[in-house]
């Protein structure tokens, strides 16, 4: 333990507890605090909290009141672990929380977690970069309650015709679907929905651009909702250049056998 205090800022990945990261698994055992979402995170994720540590859930908190638990750790010298779901770097508010921590004299760490993102391509059973047709994916979101940057516009990112990500926009299903055509997808543009991927209700729906606002509509989903567009999520058959024959690197030796 700190003895000025430390707050741990841990990613409980996208919700399946066996996909937290051993890492964060030991500062959960180890915090006097446990603040986590329980709306977004599996109570399986902070059962390994020691016994006698407090357990705080995030979901009716302001800034203010987890202020008031760092006030009390940089006061006592107490560890807390912040738990957020998926990966904090992505839309986890961490940057203020981090802000208000330094504030108070608070050691601080980011421990990172396993992506919603990279959960629901699993789900899926997809790799998101295919040789020849997608090497970039675009992670995003339509703006929302949440203003975006003028230049950071989902139709200015559709012309990039390669895989997006678009995180808390399903609520907006028509105008996403609307802003992706109006970019440069074609009608027929695979998509895939993913509810609550890794989670016992996890549910996965596909579609081509063109219907996905009633796919959306259809399935009632609009919570905990990624959706994935892109041509990346039919092409089959493609070979990558790193395995092949004929590319040699430190450890393989180039073949002249094969193509």
């Amino acid at each position: 333990m700190s003895a000025r205090g430390k707050v741990w800022f841990v990613g409980a990945g996208p919700g399946a507890a066996d996909l937290l990261t051993l890492r964060g698994a030991r500062v959960i055992a180890a915090a006097d605090v446990v603040v986590w979402a329980a709306s977004l995170v599996m109570p399986e994720a902070v059962a390994g909290a020691r016994p006698g540590a407090l357990l705080l859930d995030s979901s009716a908190l302001t800034l203010e009141r987890l202020c008031e638990v760092y006030d009390r750790a940089a006061a006592e010298g107490l560890t807390v672990a912040r738990v957020h779901s998926g990966d904090p770097a992505l839309w986890g508010a961490i940057g203020e929380q981090i802000e208000r921590c330094e504030e108070r004299g608070l050691d601080w760490e980011i421990v990172p977690g396993v992506s919603s993102l990279s959960a629901a391509a699993a789900a899926l059973g997809r790799e998101l970069t295919v040789p020849e047709v997608a090497q970039s994916v675009i992670l995003t979101r339509l703006a929302t309650a949440t203003p975006m940057p003028e230049r950071e516009q989902v139709r200015a990112f559709a012309a990039h015709r390669t895989t997006m990500a678009l995180f808390l926009s399903a609520k907006r299903g028509r105008r996403l679907q609307q802003e992706l055509l109006a970019g440069g997808y074609p009608p027929d543009t695979p998509c895939a929905v993913v509810y609550r991927a890794t989670w016992p209700d996890e549910r996965v729906e596909t579609c081509r651009l063109d219907a996905l606002a009633a796919t959306l509509r259809d399935a009632r989903l609009w919570k905990h909702t990624l959706i994935l567009v892109g041509p990346a999520l039919r092409e089959r058959g493609r070979r990558s250049h790193l395995y092949r024959p004929g590319f040699g690197h430190q450890f393989r030796n180039r073949s002249t056998g094969g193509g």
